[in-house]
């Protein structure tokens, strides 16, 4: 009896051991294309067929397939369109699947449970519209975890806490989304690439994070603790702002009674005082200059049947009268190439910056007026939004927000004496990519211009409080007289111009290799200040190259960028990258759209060992090192 009790055990274990090897046979190939029935447009990815293979040893057959000793190990799905849900209860039967990235894409709702895929040692979920809070316990479990890219997308919440518990985790990327709230603790040392700028966060930052970069932490006005303002300092001027604020309330409220009474008495319209300004010189300097406007001819105050009044492009802005502009405190901000840029505050608060425009009397009103409505339907967040304008035939006013942080090039060349930081590695390589993004969308919204922005220099690139590059002066080529645009913009000074005397839908491109030289090296392109058409051929781009013969070396770079420690290779990718925009031969040069998608793909760091995502490029990856020993034991073991 004991021994047909001790049989029938044994056979139902057999049974239930064969029915598990069954369940879960399923070939590489039948699961991903399981996989692949739960996304959408998944039109890419039509060479998935089940009749196929994915893998032939280390080699790929199907697209976005990363495959080692005929077993599939990474999902590179980028840029594809894809929407959907990403299955992770179908591709944790991928038993070797260690790294995943559905960058740029159209995936939505909430995060995926990735902890079911607990093997997984990189994750990409970048730029996509996932949304709605983190569970504090979504990384649980999830020890072999190396980098978690999750920015640019929309979650909210508090920040999970279990991504402080993972021991290997070096790479965190949560920029650009609204977590809010305090920042859990992170015990691990590991951790070398963070960024968590721009969200919601406050209170201090602990441990092992107090280490890392200001640029990491930007954007978050109520976070504290090094390598920000320090918490007790925040809270103290928390307390004053509040005195301030209610000393300024009380006066305001009195000079108000004050100047109704004068008013009720006098029966005149009071004159503001420009009390602004940081220097009686400058005062004296803006109070003149706009003087002689009004002498020219601009309406003081009133409206003119000729058009003297603002002209608005956007609908959501607060409305002030040009008269407002013309009484408001003006401090000159300098004089460019087109003519004087002034800083004013107009009186219900606003700062405005306006330009006048002398070299643009060539053309015709409604021609005028329709490309500055062109101009104003534009949005980006890398864009200087244009306000407001106002036309003369004799010169014109462009008026849009005030930008506090100055331009690229001041702090290129400009703060060295007066002591202040340099821009590091991470903050310049974030505003080469958003000018790049700036730039590819102004391709995009302006079509017909051969030359969409036209003046792409480093003064032109504003930066606001956390560093974002913001693009100014664009646009202005089909308004500017032309004699006056061959001799001023950037555009006209390009190698084709001086060549073959034209500019052509490249030219913008080649303007920003420039710029990404700059700004990795240092130096002033000199031959911005040569008259088009003439001078020798000796540029930027010509000195780098008569220094960097394609070699790692660091003589090239601006000595003032400090942490560049493990940052070299993808510093030097970015400088062929800026080359490559710069070539004098167009038929060689890059064009935009290559161009973004290349910056994109450089990172802060050199190296990832097991994933290379789209910040480095597949033939990089197989040509320098192949997998890591890492990735090799996790295959084995």
């Amino acid at each position: 009896m004991a021994h047909s009790s001790l049989s029938r055990s044994l056979v139902l274990h057999m049974i239930i051991i064969l029915y598990t090897v069954t369940s879960s046979s399923l070939s590489d190939s039948e699961i991903l294309v399981q996989f692949k029935d739960s996304l959408v447009k998944a039109d890419a990815l039509s060479d998935w067929s089940p009749s196929t293979s994915p893998c032939n040893g280390d080699k790929e057959n199907w697209k976005g397939v990363l495959c080692d000793n005929g077993k599939v190990w990474g999902l590179k799905l980028e840029n594809m369109g894809l929407k959907g849900v990403i299955d992770v209860e179908t591709l944790k039967e991928l038993s070797t699947l260690r790294t995943i990235s559905f960058m740029k894409n159209n995936f939505d709702g909430s995060l995926p449970n990735l902890k079911k895929l607990g093997a997984l040692k990189s994750i990409y979920l970048s730029d996509n519209n996932f949304s709605g809070e983190i569970p504090g316990n979504a990384f649980d479990g999830m020890v072999s975890l190396k980098k978690l890219h999750l920015e640019r997308n929309r979650f909210t919440g508090q920040i999970p806490e279990s991504l402080g518990m993972l021991p290997k985790l070096t790479e965190l990327m949560l920029e650009d989304n609204e977590f809010r709230g305090e920042i859990p603790e992170f015990r691990q040392d590991r951790l070398k690439m963070v960024n968590m700028s721009n969200n919601d966060l406050e209170g201090p930052i602990l441990g092992s994070l107090s280490k890392l970069n200001v640029s990491s932490f930007s954007g978050n006005k109520d976070l504290c603790g090094h390598p920000l303002e320090s918490c007790a300092a925040s809270r103290k001027l928390s307390v004053g702002t509040i005195l301030v604020v209610v000393v300024v309330v009380v006066v305001a409220l009195a000079a108000i009674v004050a100047v109704f009474i004068i008013l009720r008495r006098q029966g005149q319209r009071p004159q503001p005082e420009e009390t602004s300004l940081p220097s009686q010189a400058h005062k004296k300097a803006a109070s003149a200059d706009l003087d002689k406007m009004e002498q020219g001819g601009l309406p003081d105050g009133k409206r003119s049947e000729q058009g003297g009044k603002l002209s608005f492009l956007r609908d959501e802005r607060d409305k002030f009268e040009l008269a407002d502009l013309l009484r408001a405190s003006a401090e000159i901000l300098g004089s460019g190439v087109f003519g004087s840029t002034y800083k004013a505050a107009v009186m219900m608060g606003s700062v405005m910056v306006v330009k006048r425009h002398r070299k643009m009397n060539n053309v015709g009103k409604e021609e005028f007026q329709e490309h500055m409505r062109r101009l104003g339907r534009l949005s980006h967040p890398n864009l200087l939004p244009l306000v407001a304008y106002y036309y003369r035939k004799e010169e014109k006013l462009l008026v849009s927000d005030y930008v506090d942080n100055v331009s690229v090039a001041v702090h290129l060349h400009g703060n060295h004496s007066s002591g202040q930081p340099s821009l590091d590695w991470p903050t310049r390589l974030k505003i080469i990519k958003g000018v790049a993004r700036g730039l590819s969308y102004l391709y995009n919204e302006l079509p017909s211009l051969i030359v969409p922005h036209g003046h792409l220099k480093a003064s032109n690139v504003l930066l606001d409080e956390s560093f974002n590059p913001i693009l100014t002066d664009y646009g202005l080529i089909p308004v500017v007289n032309h004699e006056h645009a061959q001799d001023l913009m950037i555009a006209y000074k390009s190698p084709e111009y001086k060549q073959h005397g034209r500019i052509t839908k490249k030219t913008d491109v080649w303007s920003l290799g420039i710029l990404i030289l700059e700004i990795l090296t240092g130096k002033f392109p000199s031959n911005y200040f040569r008259p088009a058409g003439k001078g020798d051929d000796t540029d930027l781009g010509s000195w780098v190259i008569s220094i960097f013969q394609g070699e790692t070396t660091s003589e090239v770079f601006d000595k003032e960028m400090g942490g560049v420690k493990n940052s070299e290779g993808e510093m030097v990718k970015l400088l062929k990258i800026g080359l490559s925009c710069c070539e004098s031969e167009m038929e060689k040069r890059l064009d935009i759209k290559e161009a973004v998608e290349r910056i994109e793909e450089v990172r802060e760091r050199d190296g990832d060992e097991e994933f290379y995502s789209s910040y480095t490029s597949e033939g990089d990856m197989r040509s320098s090192r192949g997998l890591s020993d890492d990735f090799s034991l996790s295959m084995n073991g």
